[in-house]
């Protein structure tokens, strides 16, 4: 096993080194594939008991209604060169979960994997993305100055529909971190928002694939100035009118850039009109044609990570209707979801994640945020509310 890595490793160094990527770092070991491991409650020290953080998660739901999430943890209360990704499913709408397999590049040790993102692409295969990253010797782990260790990986399996379906081989697609849901544009491309996580120019790109995810390549990106950047968590909407628009978390809460040529160029990256902490939100479009966002608070209001909100926006973003209140609590954070075909939108989030440990998911619908008797709203989701995860018992 350990030449067959130490191969791997000179060929993808060879590759970088072709191709003009200058590693500013000795350790190579985040370009090598991870380990990806089966029915991870038989290994030990992969059991949720002796996790001591577990957060960011996602969520993807089949056409026949399999839930799948995933989200990263440790056994350690850090985000941490001990993170590694978990991945579960449930197939009673959520009541119970069976965690399938863990993503650990090398267990405990000098690579990390986190900030995974779960995703059902336009012909139904099911994929898991998630960031790999190394450490320099001074054991910090390379993300936002030096060098290039953070890399998108991905896995997919052709059959979501399976509580333990075949995986493929894990592949490296790209420099940077992605942690929001990929997009197909009208014109066929799928899309994935993608950050470096580095103060350099068009640091928030948009990376594309024309071949249904065979191969990628950087089109453009948007430049996060740096007085702002705090991990340019990004996502990318198409408008109506064709073009894109990209909003991204910064300092001051939530950036917005434009393209108006499919992503080749944006245009400087400006505050939105959207008030938000530094931090994660979600944003996709519905069936109904009308823009979905889960965010911290009111639309014109910043606050701290508390107060998960659903907003509708009829007129691709230009007003937001009120907001339909997911959870309260201070420490949830983190949204991400997808609409099912019969219009139930599920919701997966975190809360307090080194203590509570929880990783919560709720559905309502659009008619839910629009209806005008709040109360049975709220009600609704409160009831609706599931734990996918919660670790930490030891």
């Amino acid at each position: 096993m350990k030449i067959s890595k130490l191969i791997i490793s000179n060929i993808v160094l060879l590759i970088y080194f072709l191709s003009g990527v200058v590693l500013a770092q000795s350790n190579d070991s985040f370009l090598l594939p991870p380990e990806v491991i089966m029915l991870p409650e038989k290994t030990g020290i992969h059991s949720p008991a002796k996790r001591k953080f577990t957060g960011i998660p996602s969520v993807a739901i089949s056409p026949e209604g399999r839930l799948w999430s995933t989200w990263y943890t440790g056994p350690t209360p850090h985000e941490d060169l001990n993170n590694y990704v978990v991945l579960s499913t449930s197939g009673d709408n959520g009541n119970t979960w069976q965690e399938v397999l863990v993503i650990d590049p090398d267990g405990p040790g000098e690579v990390r994997a986190y900030d995974p993102e779960i995703w059902i692409d336009p012909d139904g295969k099911l994929w898991v993305f998630w960031a790999q990253a190394a450490a320099l010797g001074n054991g910090a782990t390379v993300l936002i100055e030096e060098g290039t260790a953070a890399g998108v990986w991905a896995i997919k399996a052709d059959n979501p529909e399976l509580e333990d379906p075949s995986w493929g081989a894990p592949v490296r697609i790209t420099d940077g971190v992605m942690m929001c849901k990929p997009l197909k544009l009208s014109t066929g491309e799928w899309t994935l928002p993608v950050s470096i996580w580095k103060k350099k120019p068009n640091n928030a790109r948009m990376v594309v694939s024309t071949d249904k995810g065979v191969t990628w390549k950087v089109w453009g990106g948007a430049s996060v100035p740096d007085d702002v950047r705090s991990f340019d968590e990004n996502i990318i909407i198409e408008r109506k009118d064709g073009s894109l628009w990209m909003l991204i978390r910064t300092k001051y809460g939530i950036g917005e850039s434009i393209s108006k040529d499919r992503g080749t160029s944006w245009s400087p990256v400006a505050p939105s009109a959207i008030s938000h902490p530094s931090a994660r939100f979600f944003l996709t479009r519905l069936k109904s044609g009308n823009l979905l966002l889960v965010k911290h608070g009111p639309i014109d209001v910043k606050i701290a990570r508390s107060h998960l909100m659903a907003f509708i926006s009829k007129d691709d973003g230009k007003s937001w209707s009120s907001g339909l209140l997911i959870d309260q609590r201070n420490g949830v954070s983190y949204p991400d979801g997808q609409e099912t075909e019969d219009g139930k939108i599920y919701i997966v989030y975190d809360y307090n994640r080194t203590t509570n440990q929880n990783i919560f998911i709720t559905s309502f619908t659009e008619k839910d945020i629009l209806s005008n008797d709040y109360d049975k709203s709220i009600i609704k989701i409160y009831n609706n509310r599931k734990i996918v995860s919660e670790g930490g018992k030891d």
